[in-house]
């Protein structure tokens, strides 16, 4: 018998039994006991289901939310958090604002943060800033806290330049007449939401800051420009567009303080000096080895040559071109010349 008759086979003797059972009152009588179950089990789970989500169900009812049960229990099922989209959407409909379940739904299970956006929305609407859902679940999935940027379109922030905690608390450099100058700015700037995704941090902003006042120094004349006219520093800067690129708008750049430091010039000029007359000693002192150096073979070749004098003398008495009268008269001439030479040289202090 193959496998096909087998499964027939016994499904066939399976019916046989139900109905078997079924055929008599007491078959009948577990089968309703069976399906009575069942429904209670039904009944219980949709007692409970009710009991969990009527209370949200209601309060959205009476928020006009319109947030029907099954979605209640698609989202249970789906693990999201009705509260915090029941919630957050109550909290649209209350501003006036038009958003649905399933978008709720669906930038929570995304990673998004719904409560934040939902804010975000409102704020922006009551502000009058052009701010879609889609932008906005857009920006906060993107990683930027959407709801600050709001805050800040509406109210300017204040950025120190150097930022404190990460340098030593001025932007430093130097005029053209090697005067050192240290300059602190603020830049109040706020946010473009439509330059927010993939718009620089208010990092770049410092950074370009700090760039332009320190090329503006370096074009000054003199110190005393800068000082006495700091303002020309923010408008020479505020002019370079620095807020291209970035998720700010630089609304002003006002300079803080500014004070002199140290004379880098006169610095640079003295270690320029101190240098020159390094090398200036050392070819000196090459110079002066060279010229000691030359000395001790000069000195040596007049050794030699004396070397050679008692030589040649015995050479002329044995060929008889110098006599012994003759050798005695250059002695003496020898003797009188060193007895002159020590006549004339000055004797030494004691």
């Amino acid at each position: 018998m193959s496998q096909i008759d087998n499964y027939i086979f016994i499904k066939g003797k399976q019916m046989q039994t139900i109905n078997a059972i079924l055929g008599t009152s007491e078959g009948w009588r577990v089968a309703l006991i069976a399906l009575g179950i069942v429904a209670g089990l039904l009944l219980l789970i949709l007692v409970l289901l009710f009991l969990k989500f009527f209370r949200l169900w209601l309060q959205a009812k009476l928020s006009r939310a319109d947030v029907k049960f099954s979605e209640l229990i698609g989202m249970w099922l789906r693990k999201v958090d009705t509260r915090t989209i029941v919630i957050s959407k109550i909290t649209a409909i209350q501003a006036g604002l038009q958003v649905t379940t399933r978008d709720l739904e669906s930038h929570y299970l995304a990673g998004g943060r719904v409560p934040n956006v939902v804010r975000a929305l409102i704020a922006a609407n009551r502000a009058n800033i052009d701010l879609s859902l889609q932008t906005a679940t857009a920006i906060d999935l993107a990683g930027r806290d959407i709801l600050e940027a709001v805050q800040t379109s509406v109210n300017p922030k204040v950025i120190d330049c150097p930022d404190p905690e990460r340098s030593r608390g001025t932007i430093d450099a130097v005029a053209q007449d090697g005067i050192q100058v240290k300059a602190k700015a603020r830049v109040t700037v706020r946010a473009n939401i439509e330059r927010l995704i993939g718009g620089a941090t208010q990092e770049t902003i410092i950074a370009r800051v700090g760039e332009g006042i320190v090329t503006t120094i370096g074009s000054a004349i003199t110190y005393k420009s800068v000082l006495e006219n700091p303002d020309d520093i923010s408008k020479a800067v505020l002019a370079k567009g620095l807020d291209a690129g970035t998720a700010y708008e630089i609304l002003s750049i006002d300079i803080a303080d500014v004070d002199v430091g140290e004379n880098v010039g006169a610095q640079l000029q003295a270690a320029q000096a101190e240098a020159d007359m390094r090398r200036a000693k050392a070819e000196a002192e090459k110079r002066r080895a060279m010229a000691v150096a030359r000395e001790q073979e000069m000195r040596a070749l007049v050794v030699e040559n004396e070397a050679k004098v008692p030589l040649a003398i015995a050479v002329a008495f044995e060929k008889g071109n110098l006599g012994i009268m003759d050798y005695y008269r250059m002695k003496n001439v020898v003797a009188d010349t060193d007895m002159r030479d020590s006549i004339a040289k000055p004797k030494k202090k004691e």
